[in-house]
């Protein structure tokens, strides 16, 4: 029969004399015909696939633009997105920095910030190392590549991306809370959000893994997923998106509302720039974005949603850092204030050392320092001692 097969596209399976093999396009291609298929031919050797690749998955025979040209394109997404995702784990981890170091800066919505700031550098860390394990080698075959550490890549970035959904998601609730209710318990609040941030992923990905273990531990878990194996981790994903964009709605509705009812607060353009700029501001927290492909195929729009969920999202934890850290005015200030500390500290303490330098310099104090000498001098002494003895 015919051995397994990677044609730099696409895993075909292994295949007995005259079995025709039936497969889908790869994920990454927009699907109009579903299927390729492939035929082990009497020489034992593998057919062209038909129909050609650039009729089953959609490519645009008018643009000559074939398999090659597809994975350059793609290529070129992923040197956006690799920029995208440095950027954020630059910022955020800066971020993370600016608000542990300030105590002013620790309380319950900072805190959630800091764990919203986590999950995109889990979520960053997680694309690079998966691209490492998964893509470093060209050559690499992945029919034949199965290790412990590919699998385990592909878990810890659905983890990440499970972890990211669901602090957008506590983001949204928390906001929703302060909205609505005059008195929050911080302290009872933190903890809940901190486990259901954490918690929430850990059970998911736990129920995933066991479920590919037992009912589809094939490849590297890269491959394209059954529907139950999808499910476990598309249902909480898309979940958290509806759930967000609802609140996301009713957050609008309420800031409309308080706008409305500040009669005195201007004219109507100045309370659209404010809800404007608000609406703005909540967008990439709540990571609203999402929405637009998140109940379609993922062969549907694809090329849309590059644009939107790989280049838009991998500088969303750049665009949260600069709007809920570095342009808060709060920070600004209190940066500002330790910067013009350590400016007044390293004044005085070059003051002190040029003080103490220009007195050691100092002719006078030579004098005085001679004459100190002179004082204690034995010889001295021993004078003053023997005029005494004369003197009596």
């Amino acid at each position: 029969g015919c051995a397994r097969d990677w044609d730099g596209l696409t895993c075909w399976p292994r295949a007995t004399f005259g079995e025709v093999v039936k497969i889908p396009c790869p994920r990454f291609f927009e699907e109009f015909t579903s299927f390729l298929q492939r035929n082990c031919t009497q020489e034992e050797y593998w057919s062209e696939p038909f129909p050609p690749y650039t009729i089953a998955c959609g490519f645009d025979e008018g643009s000559s633009k074939g398999p090659e040209d597809q994975k350059s394109y793609y290529s070129a997404f992923w040197r956006v997105y690799t920029a995208g995702y440095a950027a954020s784990v630059t910022s955020l981890i800066t971020a993370l920095i600016v608000f542990a170091a300030f105590r002013k800066f620790h309380c319950t919505r900072n805190y959630i910030h800091m764990h919203l700031f986590v999950s995109f550098i889990l979520r960053a860390v997680a694309v690079f190392t998966k691209d490492a394990v998964l893509f470093a080698d060209e050559t690499m075959d992945h029919c034949l590549m199965s290790t412990v550490a590919c699998k385990a890549a592909v878990a810890f970035f659905q983890f990440s991306i499970l972890a990211n959904f669901f602090w957008l998601l506590i983001e949204g609730i928390y906001l929703q809370t302060l909205l609505l209710l005059t008195f929050v318990s911080n302290k009872k609040f933190v903890w809940w959000f901190i486990f259901t941030g954490w918690g929430a992923p850990t059970a998911v990905m736990f129920a995933w893994v066991l479920t590919r273990i037992h009912q589809q531990n094939t490849g590297c878990w890269d491959d394209d997923e059954n529907g139950v194996v999808l499910w476990i981790i598309k249902g909480p994903i898309l979940l958290t998106v509806l759930i967000n964009f609802i609140i996301f709605i009713n957050v609008i509705r309420i800031l409309v509302h308080k706008l409305k009812s500040q009669e005195g607060g201007g004219s109507h353009s100045s309370h659209f720039v404010r809800l404007a700029k608000s609406t703005l501001l909540l967008i990439p927290l709540f990571g609203v974005h999402y929405i637009v492909f998140a109940f379609f195929p993922e062969s549907t729009g694809l090329e849309a949603r590059l644009y939107i969920e790989l280049g838009l999202g991998s500088f969303q934890g750049f665009v949260v850092a600069l709007l809920y850290c570095f342009s808060n005015a709060e920070v600004q200030t209190e940066l500002k204030k330790q910067l013009c500390k350590w400016q007044h500290q390293e004044y005085l303490t070059f003051s002190h050392k040029h003080g103490a330098l220009s007195r050691e310099t100092s002719p006078v104090n030579y004098v005085t320092q001679l004459s100190l000498l002179d004082r204690i001098s034995p010889k001295r002494r021993t004078s003053v001692l023997q005029d005494g003895v004369t003197t009596v």
